[in-house]
């Protein structure tokens, strides 16, 4: 897990795959990756369609490159609702306070879990770690 962390920290984008009501893939860039409470968690608006889309169906992807190599990480997201889980992500990412508040009824943040991730290069095999 940390790992997959520190992969996606360095990138610093990362782009995460949903599936919209009508089965069409969405893909957009993403930006935050936090270690709380030993999972890994990421952070939108609840407002958002890719809020309501991972509510809906968990089943994700996240794809990230830095340069020389790339990570696929198949996993679900889990709405994690507690106060705690948002404060963590907003400290780790205060930039994001001007929109969004622990206390507010918008922030969401998802715990990844029951995730396979794939670490690929052009150089080397591919190697898989279990989330």
């Amino acid at each position: 897990m940390n790992e997959i962390y520190e992969f996606l920290k360095k990138c610093g984008t990362y782009y995460l795959a949903t599936v919209d009501e009508g089965g069409q893939p969405r893909v957009r860039p993403f930006g935050t990756i936090d270690l709380f409470e030993g999972g890994l968690y990421i952070q939108t608006g609840k407002v958002k369609p890719v809020a309501q889309q991972m509510i809906a169906d968990p089943r994700i992807e996240i794809c990230a490159f830095d340069g020389g190599a790339w990570l696929r990480l198949a996993c679900e997201a889990s709405l994690d609702e507690r106060v705690e889980a948002k404060k963590h992500m907003l400290d780790a990412y205060p930039n994001l306070r001007g929109m969004y508040d622990e206390n507010d009824d918008n922030t969401a943040v998802f715990r990844l879990k029951n995730g396979t991730a794939t670490f690929n290069s052009f150089t080397a095999a591919p190697r898989t770690v279990e989330l």
